[in-house]
């Protein structure tokens, strides 16, 4: 890239949070569909429900002070979401691949482990009235439920499948039907994210007293595995993906260019959290050890309705 494209490349992301004609190319998109408006209201249902379920379980103060670190990292992870997926960066992402891995990148390691710090299934359950709390629960306390979802979200499981979701869905002729599928697009969303909460969720689950070995290495699998595939549309040759990069000229990139800032934000960009969780992860380990030190997280205690 020349020095004045890379300058172009560099102000994709901000710009494409800030330009009205965004919003108008993003209504065009949606609006005929339905879609964005669900997502709103999806986001909506799910921050209210939080929030109601956080006063309810935290009624008491210390208990409220206690769960203010978890509402404050679902918060951030929610907003995380609402940029991705409502914002002008979402509405920018049509024919523009770099903007594509920006929106993908913000589901997939800020949101998630955001969301999953935050504990929303458990303060969710609280946003219900007691007897459909007892009632939702039941179907989980299977034993066949239950095995299939300890063996689901062990660590290696999920990153096997986490891993499997961002591999298939880049592979191009699966990439670009789903560009030119409003339905197919969105169950690509659905599938980065989910994978991703329960790749997460498998190496951040609360309790984890051992396994921390494990859990750093699936970090540092993922990201060799994600960077490998950012090498790859880096230092392509070809366009790997027309449809996706096909309005790339109006940030002031050709196609292959666009394609290369993408691999770019998948290969750099987004292997920093995996290196921060890393760390974390090391440091908790660090902290068990230390019999002086702090230990495990103080649980939420949530007063009784």
């Amino acid at each position: 890239m020349t020095r004045s494209r890379v300058r172009s490349a560099a102000l994709l992301g901000a710009a494409a949070l800030a330009s009205p004609s965004a919003w108008a190319h993003g209504g065009d998109a949606f609006g005929a569909s339905g879609a964005e408006p669900w997502i709103a209201v999806a986001l909506a249902v799910s921050g209210a429900l939080y929030v109601r379920g956080w006063v309810a379980a935290t009624r008491s103060e210390g208990s409220r002070r206690r769960g203010a670190r978890r509402g404050a990292l679902f918060a951030a992870g929610w907003l995380t979401l609402a940029v991705a997926l409502v914002s002008p960066l979402a509405a920018a992402t049509g024919g523009v691949f770099s903007a594509h891995m920006i929106q993908h990148e913000l589901l997939m390691v800020i949101a998630a482990p955001l969301m999953v710090l935050g504990r929303p299934l458990a303060i969710w359950t609280w946003a219900l009235p007691q007897h459909w709390r007892r009632a939702a629960a039941r179907p989980l306390r299977g034993a066949a439920v239950q095995r299939a979802w300890a063996t689901l979200s062990a660590p290696l499981a999920a990153t096997v499948v986490h891993g499997a979701a961002i591999w298939l869905w880049h592979i191009p002729r699966v990439f670009e039907r789903s560009e030119a599928s409003i339905a197919a697009h969105a169950l690509q969303h659905s599938v980065f994210l989910f994978s991703a909460l329960l790749f997460w969720w498998a190496l951040l689950k609360p309790g984890r007293a051992s396994g921390i070995g494990s859990a750093v290495l699936c970090l540092f699998v993922t990201m060799l595995q994600t960077g490998a595939l950012g090498v790859l549309l880096t230092f392509s040759g070809d366009v790997w993906y027309p449809h996706a990069t096909a309005h790339a000229g109006q940030w002031g990139l050709t196609p292959l260019e666009d394609q290369q800032l993408g691999g770019l934000v998948m290969w750099v960009a987004a292997s920093v959290p995996y290196v921060v969780g890393a760390l974390a992860l090391a440091a908790q380990w660090f902290r068990d050890r230390n019999p002086g030190g702090p230990h495990d997280e103080v649980a939420l205690r949530p007063a009784s309705r």
